[in-house]
């Protein structure tokens, strides 16, 4: 299965990825690492996520985000990637 990261998604990870770069040196490409493990971790477990709002929502491990994903065929497009806090 392929999974396609929208532009929105794509911006969300640079904002996230500026907030935790001010916070301390190294720490933004550590939470785009993190998050994208989590994302391809899709091509296996795509689709056994809880809904909300008609978007499978899968909770990051290390940092307190979720990624919102919709299930396409053989496609899993990745919507947003949203702070929880």
């Amino acid at each position: 299965m392929k999974v396609r990261i929208s532009e929105a998604a794509a911006q969300d990870l640079s904002g996230g990825y500026w907030c935790y770069e001010r916070q301390s040196a190294g720490l933004g490409d550590c939470f785009v690492d993190s998050v994208l493990t989590d994302i391809r971790s899709l091509r296996l477990y795509a689709g056994i996520h809880v809904l909300h709002f008609k978007y499978h929502r899968l909770l990051t491990r290390r940092f307190p985000f979720a990624a919102y994903y919709r299930v396409e065929s053989d496609l899993v497009r990745v919507y947003a990637v949203l702070d929880c806090r």
